[in-house]
Formats: C-alpha cells, sequence, structure tokens
C-alpha cells in the first residue's frame, strides 16, 4: 500500500506544476503522459509550451534525417500537430509558444497550417513559430532546386495565409522566391518579429527590399541578392548577414533607429574591394558588432578617426573579431579603439578552420583566393590612449611574436584594462588531426615567460589569464551573437 501511495506521488501534485513539467518535454514524451491515468489525460491539451520538431521524431540514437524518412517522419508531424492542437478544441488556456519544424513536402504542411490557424482562431497564441526545412541541404541544392522548393513554399503560403498573418517567428531555407514574393509574406506576417532567410534568393541580379513595422531580429545568411536594402525597420535591435553576393555597397541600412547588434561575416577574395566601416555604418547607433572572416582576407578596411566615424561608434561597447586568418599581424585592430571610445569588451578569434576553408591549391587560385590575407596600419596617434576597455579575449592565442606584441600594445593602450584571457586553439570535431594546443604556453613556468615578455616595461593592472580549459559560459554567451 506504501509502495502504491510513492509511486503515485507524481500525479497528486497541482495541474500547473504538472504543466510546467510537460512543458520541458517533447511533443512525443508529453503526448505519452496522456495515458497514464485519468489524472494525466487532459493536460497535454493544456501545455503552453509546444515544440513539435521533425527531429523528436526520428528513430532512437539518430541525429539526422535520412531522405528516404523525411515522408514517414514528416507525417508522424503532421499527426501529432493535429492532434496536440485539436483536442484543446475551445480550450481558453493561452499558448505561449508554438513551435513547429518540419520539412517542405507533400500536403502535410499544408494540415499543419490549418491546424495552427484553427488555434489562433479559437485561444489566445502569443509566439508561434514555423521553421521550414527542405529535403536537400545548400551544398545539394541546385537552381532547379531552388526553384522547386520556392514554389512548393509559396504554394503552402497561399493556402494557409491565415496561420502565417499569426506567426512571430519564420526561419526559411533553400528557397527561390518569384519577384513579388517575399513582399507579399511581409505584408501577410503582420505580426513577425524575427525572420530568417538563409540560401535564399530571388533569381540573378535581385535587390531584396526590406520593410515591415514589427520585425525585431533579422538574418540573411549566404542567400544570393546583390543587394539588400533595409527600408524601414522601426522596431529592428539585431540584424546577422554573412556571405553577401557582392562587395561593392551589398547592404544599405534605411531606417533602422533602433539597431543596436549587428554581424557581418563574409570571405573576401583577391578581387574584393575592402569595406569602410563609416559608410557601411553610417545610418547606426550600434552597441554590439561583429565582423567575421571566415579564415580568409581582412575585408575591413582600418580607418582614422573622423568626427563622423566616432558619431556612428559612440555607444559601441563590444566588438567580436571573428575567425581572422592565423599568423597575420594583428595590429590593424586597434583603429577600433581610436574611433569606439566606449569600447568595453574586445573579443577575437584567430585560427585556420580547416574544414571550413578551401585548402586545395588549383581551386583557391580558379576562384581568386587571397594568398595575402592581413593589412597593413599604423595608428595616427603615436600614443593611443583608450578610458575604457575593461577586457580583452582572444581565442587562439600561440606565444608567438605577432600575438605578445598585439597584446602589450593593447595593454598599453586601454590604461583601465582589467583581464586579458588567453584561450588555446579552438577546437573542432571535424577538424581530424588537428593539436588542440599549439604553442600554447600549458605549463605554469611557461606561462609566467610569457606573461613577463607581455608586459615587460609596461605599467598595466590587467590581469592576464592562460585559459586551458573549457570556455567561459559568459564567454561563449557573448560569442554566440547577436
Amino acid at each position: 500500500m506504501q509502495e502504491n501511495i510513492g509511486d503515485d506521488r507524481l500525479s497528486s501534485l497541482p495541474d500547473h506544476i504538472l504543466l510546467d513539467i510537460l512543458d520541458r518535454l517533447n511533443v512525443r514524451y508529453a503526448a505519452r503522459t496522456s495515458v497514464l491515468s485519468g489524472r494525466w489525460r487532459h493536460l497535454p491539451a493544456m501545455m503552453s509550451q509546444l515544440k513539435i520538431d521533425v527531429l523528436d521524431f526520428l528513430p532512437e540514437g539518430k541525429s539526422t534525417c535520412p531522405q528516404r524518412e523525411i515522408a514517414r517522419i514528416n507525417a508522424a508531424v503532421v499527426e501529432a500537430t493535429k492532434s496536440m492542437l485539436e483536442r484543446r478544441g475551445l480550450n481558453q488556456n493561452t499558448i505561449h509558444s508554438l513551435d513547429m519544424d518540419f520539412f517542405l513536402k507533400d500536403d502535410g504542411m499544408i494540415s499543419i497550417g490549418h491546424a495552427v490557424r484553427h488555434s489562433m482562431a479559437t485561444q489566445k497564441v502569443e509566439k508561434a513559430e514555423f521553421t521550414v526545412l527542405t529535403e536537400r541541404d545548400d551544398v545539394h541544392c541546385n537552381d532547379g532546386h531552388l526553384i522547386s522548393y520556392g514554389r512548393q513554399f509559396m504554394l503552402f503560403f497561399d493556402a494557409c495565409t491565415d496561420a502565417f498573418g499569426g506567426l512571430t517567428h519564420l526561419r526559411l531555407e533553400n528557397l527561390r522566391f518569384g519577384e513579388l514574393d517575399i513582399s507579399n509574406v511581409l505584408i501577410t506576417c503582420k505580426r513577425l518579429q524575427l525572420l530568417r532567410l538563409f540560401n535564399c534568393d530571388s533569381g540573378s541580379s535581385t535587390v531584396l527590399h526590406v520593410e515591415h513595422p514589427q520585425i525585431s531580429e533579422l538574418s540573411i545568411v549566404d542567400c544570393s541578392f546583390e543587394r539588400v536594402e533595409l527600408y524601414s525597420l522601426p522596431k529592428l535591435l539585431r540584424m546577422t548577414f554573412e556571405g553577401w553576393f557582392r562587395f561593392q555597397d551589398p547592404l544599405s541600412l534605411g531606417y533602422v533607429p533602433l539597431l543596436e547588434a549587428l554581424g557581418l561575416s563574409d570571405i573576401c577574395l583577391s578581387c574584393h574591394k575592402m569595406v569602410k566601416l563609416s559608410k557601411f555604418l553610417a545610418a547606426t547607433s550600434l552597441r554590439s558588432l561583429k565582423l567575421g572572416f571566415e579564415c580568409e582576407k581582412i575585408w575591413v578596411e582600418p580607418e582614422s578617426l573622423t568626427r563622423r566615424f566616432a558619431y556612428v561608434f559612440r555607444q559601441l561597447s563590444f566588438v567580436y573579431l571573428a575567425d581572422i586568418p592565423e599568423g597575420y599581424d594583428l595590429t590593424w585592430t586597434l583603429f577600433i579603439l581610436e574611433v569606439a571610445s566606449n569600447l568595453k569588451d574586445l573579443y577575437l578569434t584567430v585560427w585556420d578552420h580547416q574544414c571550413k576553408m578551401e585548402t586545395d591549391a588549383k581551386k583557391r587560385k580558379l576562384l581568386s583566393y587571397s594568398e595575402k590575407k592581413g593589412v597593413d596600419w599604423k595608428p595616427t596617434a603615436s600614443s593611443i590612449k583608450h578610458p575604457n576597455l575593461a577586457t580583452l579575449i582572444i581565442f587562439g592565442f600561440k606565444s608567438e611574436d605577432y600575438m605578445m606584441k598585439y597584446v602589450r600594445h593593447v595593454m598599453e593602450a586601454a590604461v583601465n584594462l582589467q583581464d586579458v584571457f588567453l584561450y588555446g586553439r579552438m577546437s573542432c570535431e571535424k577538424c581530424s588531426g588537428t593539436p588542440r594546443m599549439i604553442s600554447f604556453p600549458l605549463t605554469d613556468i611557461a606561462q609566467r615567460l610569457v606573461n613577463e615578455r607581455i608586459t615587460k616595461g609596461i605599467k598595466s593592472s590587467a590581469l592576464v589569464r592562460f585559459q586551458k580549459g573549457a570556455i567561459r559560459a559568459d564567454h561563449v554567451a557573448k560569442m554566440a551573437f547577436p
């Protein structure tokens, strides 16, 4: 008897606690609890956090979905969606989050759209997300696939405009849109707060115009638009723009008065001109900026301090320079200290990420990769003095002259610097055979010698910390940009 009472102790908890538990489970496991007893039967229909992800329906131990399994797994997602949403009926419990990840395939997605539309019509849905996946990834998509997927998506969209009208988050991949398709999607998705486009376009030499009253986060990654023009995004806070098609004015920032975090990353070839941030970011007042170089040629042109540049960067407090190629002088990065007087945190990642780089010499020559990746620059002032920088972090530090010299320069310039964190080489599971630590001082004696070489003859109260283990959680959080 005592054993039975103990077994049922969980069921004796009040509804709100049991629902909090269910909200932390994926939909497959949450739905199964309804068969435990009569006490649990009604609870899945009361959940406020619904995450229905196609990956949760993979066979045990699988992390990717084979093409032959997509139809079956997508059908399971459709049934789970209909079951979880239709059983709610006129349930007045608010859905705080409805997050749907599914494949663009057959008519199943239209059934998902209709089920979501019904829920939006019968109860309050605070946040609704669609992540629409394609059978082929971007590497295996040719023009024919992009066109086909684009047409399938627009058929889905046209059949479910009421559901799209209630979305707050939309993530799309591998689509070729018609001339007015993206504009029509934005007009229909009136509640949209987040839009992510990955490997999407509208054909050759097309310009993407973006205008929306609610979008606060925009991500455009590896899309082949000739130019992206942000006309009016009055609530935009964060933007990621990576892998643009051309270097001559690829992005126009129009009315974006609240934009505070911007991430820009691309591969610069030998034929590309360098970008002047003073022109690129003229209409902004950023607080956080990431510049990514994909382990190739530096595409940012270091600029001298001007009144205009100082105004653009007047609120900048965090800069992350990502994937800087190894072995090149880092002095050029000091121009950030010249122009951003309120900068508090400066992060650098220096490494040659082999599994992301093109390493074949013939292909590099054919595709015009640059073999000279660095930048020559000297500060305009003989002695830069920065009053606010508190933290310098380098991922991929080596005890080589050019890096130690750079750390020394920053410590001399940043008169109130508090901490210098030096991490060893970044690790990657796919980069087989790459040593984790190369020329990194591992022992206490080696670290003391490097520290002495860096700090000898300079006055700085900053503490140099050599980080041998895992990256600190607060540092990882800032690297996950924006």
